[in-house]
């Protein structure tokens, strides 16, 4: 497993893991079967190593699923998402979240393939992924690699602590200029007003 040791940012050096990621094409059974009879899911994140090359590759096949191997893809750790990294450590899983997209045209597997795109640990990537309709999936992170993000957390994130929102109704009453407004239930002109 990926066993890495923090570093604090300095001189454009950035906290970085070198992964590779897992596709599986698994076989869709039951009624949804009949419009789809594949589906692409994220498998693992895997720490990344020389023998596997810069290159897609199949990793195993049966009559229900393919697992494809996705090398090449860097974890670099930024100062201003630190509160997204501190989100996810502290969720009761931690993972790795993995934008992908589908190729267009067949490739290795004969037909379109899932492609990741980029891989992170923060909790806010991964929000703006999904709010541009990006496929973006999850999967649990390892111990060492939370320790390693954590450890890194602690180094440079300070918790601000929630302050107590005023509630509304206390707020002072002012019209889109700051004047100070008022308002009456009283109707001043018009059908109604003190004509009985």
């Amino acid at each position: 497993m990926v066993v890495a040791r923090p570093a604090l940012v300095a001189d454009n050096a950035r906290p970085t893991l070198d992964v590779a990621v897992v596709m599986r094409r698994e076989r869709i059974h039951g009624a949804a079967s009949r419009w789809q009879q594949w589906r692409w899911v994220l498998d693992s994140v895997l720490r990344d190593e020389p023998g596997f090359g810069r290159g897609v590759r199949l990793l195993s096949r049966d009559d229900d699923a393919q697992r494809w191997l996705h090398p090449g893809f860097q974890v670099k750790l930024f100062q201003d998402d630190l509160e997204g990294y501190y989100l996810n450590a502290t969720a009761p899983a931690p993972c790795w979240f993995v934008l992908w997209r589908m190729d267009e045209q067949p490739t290795e597997a004969g037909e379109p393939m899932a492609r990741p795109i980029v891989v992170s640990l923060s909790y806010h990537d991964a929000g703006r992924w999904l709010d541009a309709q990006e496929h973006v999936d999850q999967v649990r992170a390892p111990l060492e690699v939370v320790g390693w993000l954590s450890a890194y957390i602690d180094a440079n994130y300070i918790v601000e602590p929630k302050r107590r929102h005023r509630p509304q109704s206390f707020r002072p009453l002012v019209d889109r200029f700051g004047n100070a407004a008022s308002v009456s239930t009283e109707k001043r002109a018009g059908r109604g007003a003190g004509d009985v």
